[in-house]
C-alpha cells in the first residue's frame, strides 16, 4: 500500500501527516496539485523489455498521453539480475536524483512494479509519497523535490511520461535538505517491511 507522510521542513523527526489510505492520499496531493492515481496490474515476465511493458499498459498510456499532451512515452528499470556490477550501478542510478531539484517538465511516473519515494518541499513542509506496484504519481513542473529509490535492495520498473524529451533533465538546488529526512528505506521499515 502507498504511503504519505509529511513533516515541517524544520523538523523532520516529527510526522504531522501520515496516510496509507488511497483516497485520503489522493485528497491531499491534490492540495498541492500532485496527481496521485492508482491503476490495475499486470502480471508480466521477469525480463519483459520496455516494449512488452508499453503493450502491457497501452490503454493507459494511450489514455493519459492524449489527456495531457505526452509525447514521449519510455520505461526505466532497475533490477538485480546477478549482474556483478550491479551495486555500483545501483547506487549510481539512485544519487542522480537524491539531491533536491526541479523539472522543466512535469515528472509523471507509473510503477509497474518495485518502490520508490517521490519526496516534496513545498512551503514549510516536506512530504514523501511511498509509491508501489500500481501507484502513478504525477510531480508538477518546476516543483522542488528528490527520488530516493532505496540502497537495501533498489528494484523497480516504471513507465515514464515526457511532454518534452529535454525537460527531464534536474535543475539542482544545492540544498542539502534531501539529507535531513528519511530515506525511502527508513519508509519501507516504518510500514514494517510491507
Amino acid at each position: 500500500m502507498t504511503l504519505l507522510v509529511t513533516w515541517n521542513t524544520d523538523d523532520p523527526s516529527t510526522e504531522t501527516f501520515r496516510s496509507e489510505d488511497p483516497e485520503a492520499i489522493r485528497a491531499r496531493l491534490a492540495e498541492v496539485d500532485v496527481r496521485y492515481d492508482q491503476w490495475p496490474t499486470r502480471e508480466l515476465p521477469d525480463d519483459a523489455d520496455q516494449e512488452a511493458v508499453l503493450a502491457a499498459y497501452a490503454e493507459e498510456v494511450a489514455r493519459i498521453s492524449a489527456e495531457e499532451n505526452f509525447t514521449t512515452v519510455d520505461v526505466a528499470r532497475l533490477k538485480n539480475t546477478g549482474q556483478p556490477d550491479f551495486a555500483g550501478m545501483a547506487r549510481g542510478a539512485r544519487e542522480k536524483f537524491l539531491d533536491e531539484h526541479t523539472h522543466d517538465d512535469d515528472e509523471v511516473r507509473f510503477f509497474v512494479e518495485g518502490t520508490g519515494t517521490f519526496y516534496l518541499r513545498i512551503g514549510d513542509t516536506v512530504s514523501a509519497i511511498f509509491c508501489e506496484r500500481g501507484d502513478l504519481v504525477s510531480v508538477p513542473e518546476g516543483a522542488t523535490h528528490w527520488f530516493d529509490m532505496g540502497i537495501s535492495d533498489p528494484q523497480f520498473c516504471a513507465i515514464r511520461f515526457f511532454h518534452d524529451g529535454e525537460g527531464w533533465v534536474g535543475d539542482f538546488t544545492g540544498d542539502p535538505i534531501s539529507a535531513s529526512f528519511p530515506t525511502h528505506d527508513d519508509l519501507a521499515a516504518s510500514r514494517g517491511g510491507k
